[in-house]
C-alpha cells in the first residue's frame, strides 16, 4: 500500500455518506493514498450544502451529493486543500457492469449442485437398484433441474438469439446437450426409461463452461469505453455572459455567437475565439505540445483546452457535437468498434466446431435408430456424443492461458485489459511511441548553465509563477545553490511572461518577442545584463526509454516517434534515442492516418501513448499500451496499462504475448485431439454418463495444466 501523503497523514477518518445519488462527479488525477481520500472527503464535507462525498481511489473520482452547489465551488475548495480536480459528466460514464458477479453466482450454484449430485450418482454407479436407485434419481432431479435452469441461462439466451438470426454459435450445441441430458435424466428418474441418468454430466458441462466464460469475461472487466471518458471530460457547464452578468449554463446550451468567461484553470466547453484577455493555454488535449501556448485576442481556442493563467472572454464558434474534442471522441468510438471485430483463436475454431457437433449428434441418433429401432438408446448415445464433444476444453483453451499470462504480467506491474490483446500483441511488427509524457517526463529542465547572477534574477521573477518553465528555472537555481534575487513589483502577463524591478531596473522573463529578443524555443531574460540571456529547456527522458528502443531494435521491430510537439523538440528526442523515423506537429487525426496507412501496407502497429490527444491512435492501432501515469481516457483506450516499472515492461509484454499464443494453439490442439479420440468411442456406444463426465473433465484439466505451464 502507498504511504500516506505527509499533509494528509494526520487527518481524521472521513465522515459517513448520506443516502441518495451523487449530483456531481469530480476527477481527481493526483490522489494516490488513503490520506488523500480522507483529505478530499473532509474538504468537501466541510462545505455548506454538501450532504455526502465519497472517493473512489481506483477510478480517481469523488461522488458528491450537493444539489445546491456548483462544481467550481467544490473544485476551489479542493484546490485550497491541495488537490487538483476536474468536472466529469456522470451521465456519460455509463453504469457498472454486473456480468462478472452474475457469472460467479451461477458458477457457485452449478458447482454446489454438481458436488451433491455426484455424491448421489456414486451410489447408483456402485450398484444401487430398484427403489433405492429411483429415490437417488428423484433427489438428483430436485437438485439438478432448478440449478441447470438458473445456471445455464447465459448459454440458453445466447443460443436463442443465434437461432432467431438463423445461425449457429458455440452456445447452440452446449444448450442442446444440457437440455437433452436433463430431459433424458428426468425421464429416467420418473421411470419412463431404464437408461442411466445424465444429471451429473449436465451439471459438469454447465459448471466448466461457466468457468470458461468467467475467465473470458475477466479480461474485459477492467476496460471502459475511452470514447465515454473523453465525452465525460468535456466541461459540462459554462459561464455565459448575459446582460453583462455571468450565468452558469449547461455546455450543451451554448450556441455560436455566445460570449463565455473563463477563469484560470477552467477547461474550455466549446470551440471559439478569444475576445479579450491573455493566457497560457494547455493544448495537450489536441496537440501533445509540451509547452503551454500563449494566446490573446483573436486567437482560436478549442474545447478541452485549459486556460492556465489569465481571465478570458471567448466568443463561441462551435459547440456540442461540432467541437474538435467531440470529433476526437467519434474517431475513438469508431476505432474501438473496428477493433472489436477482431476474431480470436477460439472464435475462429468455434465457427467450424459448432456445426460439426450438430452433424455428429444427428448422424449418431439416426444411425442408431436405424440400426436398433430403440429410440431411447439412440437418444442416449446421441447425448453422450453431444456431452463429450461439447467444447469445455475448447472453451477453456484460450481463457485459461489468457488468465495465467495476464496474472503473471499483473504481478510484474502490467495490467492487460482486453480479452484479445495477447493475440494482437503477438502479431506486432511496428512500434509507434508518443513523446511528451510517454518517452519524457513532461517536466522541462534548463539545458545548460547560465551565469549565477542572471539565474538568480530569473529565479526571483519565476518564483511566483506556476508556469512549467518557471518551475524549471526555480529548480535549477535550487540545484546550483543560487539564492533567488529580490524582485519588486512583480507582475505576470499571461501569454507573455513576468516583469518586475531588480535594484530599480526593469527586468523581464518571457517569450522573445515580448522581451525584445528572437522568437523561438527559448525563454529569455532581459534587463539583467547588456543583452537578453536565453534560457533553453529540454525534456527529461523516461529512465527506461533508451533501453526500450535498444531492445525493440534488437528484437527486429520497426520503431517510430509520433508527436504533436514542435518538430525541433521531436527531432532532438529522436536523435537522443537513435530513432530514424520521427514526425512532429501531428494532430490526433494525423496519427490515426499514419497508423491506417501502415496497416494498409500490411504492418501491425503497436501504439504507446499517454494523453487525450493519443486516444484516437491508441484505439485505431492493432494493439496499444499506456503508461500508468497516463490520463484516464488514454488508459481506457489502451489494451495494456503499465502500472509500475515504466517502459521497460513493453518487451516483457511482447514476449509474454508470443508465448501465450503458442500455448493457446497448443490447447486448441489438445481439445481437437481429445475429440478425435473421444467422439468415435461415444458414437460407437461405449460412453456411459460416468465416462462422458470424466472425459469432459479430463480434457478441461489438460488444457488448464498446459496453461499453467506458461508461467515458468
Amino acid at each position: 500500500m502507498s504511504a500516506a501523503c505527509p499533509a494528509c497523514a494526520s487527518l481524521p477518518p472521513p465522515t459517513g455518506v448520506s443516502p441518495g445519488g451523487p449530483t456531481h462527479i469530480l476527477h481527481l488525477p493526483d490522489i494516490h493514498c488513503g490520506g488523500c481520500i480522507a483529505s478530499v472527503e473532509r474538504a468537501l464535507n466541510d462545505l455548506p450544502g454538501v450532504a455526502s462525498a465519497r472517493v473512489n481511489l481506483s477510478l480517481k473520482r469523488v461522488a458528491v451529493q450537493a444539489a445546491a452547489l456548483d462544481a467550481q465551488t467544490m473544485i476551489d475548495a479542493l484546490a485550497a486543500a491541495g488537490h487538483r480536480a476536474e468536472r466529469l459528466d456522470a451521465a456519460r460514464l455509463g453504469a457498472a457492469d454486473p456480468a462478472a458477479r452474475n457469472l460467479l453466482t451461477r458458477i457457485g450454484v452449478s458447482g454446489f449442485a454438481l458436488m451433491n449430485v455426484m455424491l448421489l450418482s456414486v451410489a447408483v454407479w456402485s450398484g444401487a437398484t430398484g427403489a433405492t436407485a429411483q429415490i437417488f434419481h428423484l433427489v438428483s432431479a430436485a437438485i439438478a433441474i432448478p440449478a441447470v435452469a438458473y445456471a445455464g441461462q447465459p448459454f440458453f439466451r445466447s443460443a436463442l438469439q443465434a437461432l432467431s438470426a438463423a445461425r449457429l454459435n458455440m452456445d447452440v450445441p452446449i444448450s442442446l446437450a444440457i437440455v437433452l441430458a436433463s430431459a433424458a435424466s428426468l425421464a429416467s428418474a420418473f421411470g419412463f426409461s431404464d437408461r442411466a441418468g445424465w444429471f451429473d454430466a449436465a451439471l459438469a458441462l454447465t459448471f466448466f463452461l461457466l468457468v470458461g466464460r468467467y475467465l473470458d469475461h475477466r479480461g474485459r472487466a477492467a476496460a471502459r469505453s475511452a470514447a465515454a471518458e473523453l465525452a465525460a471530460l468535456e466541461a459540462p457547464q459554462a459561464r455565459r455572459i448575459e446582460g453583462g452578468a455571468e450565468r452558469i449554463v449547461a455546455a450543451g446550451a451554448l450556441r455560436p455567437g455566445d460570449l463565455i468567461r473563463l477563469r484560470p484553470g477552467d477547461r474550455l466547453p466549446a470551440d471559439g475565439t478569444i475576445v479579450s484577455g491573455r493566457t497560457d493555454l494547455d493544448r495537450s488535449v489536441l496537440t501533445g505540445e509540451s509547452r503551454p501556448d500563449p494566446a490573446g485576442p483573436g486567437d482560436p481556442v478549442t474545447a478541452g483546452e485549459i486556460s492556465l493563467t489569465g481571465l478570458l472572454t471567448v466568443r463561441v464558434d462551435r459547440a456540442g457535437r461540432d467541437t474538435a474534442l467531440a470529433r476526437i471522441a467519434e474517431i475513438v468510438a469508431t476505432a474501438e468498434s473496428q477493433r472489436s471485430r477482431f476474431t480470436g483463436l477460439a472464435d475462429r475454431a468455434a465457427r467450424i466446431y459448432a456445426p460439426a457437433v450438430h452433424v455428429l449428434g444427428a448422424v449418431t441418433f439416426v444411425g442408431w435408430m436405424l440400426a436398433t429401432g430403440d429410440g431411447w438408446r439412440a437418444l442416449d448415445i446421441a447425448i453422450s456424443v453431444l456431452v463429450i464433444t461439447c467444447p469445455c476444453a475448447l472453451g477453456l483453451a484460450v481463457p485459461a492461458v489468457s488468465t495465467v499470462a495476464t496474472a503473471r504480467l499483473f504481478r510484474a506491474g502490467i495490467l492487460v485489459k482486453s480479452r484479445t490483446a495477447l493475440e494482437r500483441l503477438s502479431q506486432i511488427d511496428c512500434v509507434a511511441v508518443d513523446k511528451t509524457g510517454t518517452l519524457t517526463t513532461g517536466t522541462p529542465r534548463l539545458s545548460a548553465d547560465m551565469p549565477a547572477d542572471a539565474l538568480a534574477v530569473a529565479a526571483g521573477l519565476a518564483g511566483g509563477s506556476s508556469h512549467p518553465v518557471s518551475r524549471a528555472i526555480v529548480a535549477a537555481a535550487a540545484a546550483r545553490g543560487v539564492v533567488p534575487a529580490a524582485i519588486d513589483a512583480v507582475c505576470e502577463h499571461p501569454g507573455d511572461g513576468i516583469e518586475g524591478l531588480h535594484r530599480g531596473r526593469p527586468v523581464r522573463l518571457g517569450r522573445g518577442a515580448w522581451v525584445g529578443a528572437p522568437e523561438g524555443m527559448s525563454t529569455w531574460l532581459a534587463g539583467a545584463g547588456d543583452r537578453p540571456v536565453p534560457l533553453t529547456t529540454v525534456e527529461t527522458l523516461d529512465s527506461g526509454a533508451v533501453a526500450l528502443f535498444r531492445g525493440l531494435r534488437e528484437a527486429g521491430y520497426r520503431v517510430a516517434l509520433l508527436s504533436g510537439d514542435v518538430p525541433e523538440a521531436v527531432s532532438d528526442i529522436a536523435a537522443r534515442l537513435g530513432i530514424d523515423e520521427a514526425s512532429g506537429g501531428m494532430s490526433p487525426p494525423d496519427k490515426v492516418a499514419w497508423i491506417e496507412d501502415r496497416a494498409r501496407n500490411g504492418a501491425r502497429v503497436l501504439m504507446v501513448g499517454d494523453g487525450l490527444n493519443d486516444t484516437a491512435s491508441l484505439a485505431a492501432s492493432h494493439a496499444s499500451i499506456a503508461p500508468g501515469r497516463a490520463l484516464d481516457a488514454a488508459r481506457n483506450a489502451a489494451d495494456v496499462v503499465l502500472l509500475s516499472g515504466g517502459l521497460k515492461g513493453i518487451p516483457t509484454i511482447l514476449a509474454t504475448a508470443r508465448s501465450a499464443v503458442v500455448r493457446m494453439r497448443q490447447n486448441i490442439g489438445i481439445a481437437l485431439v481429445y475429440n478425435a479420440v473421444a467422439v468415435p468411442l461415444a458414437m460407437a456406444g461405449f460412453a456411459t454418463p460416468l465416462w462422458a463426465a470424466l472425459a469432459m473433465s479430463g480434457s478441461s484439466l489438460a488444457v488448464t495444466l498446459n496453461a499453467v505451464r506458461s508461467t515458468r
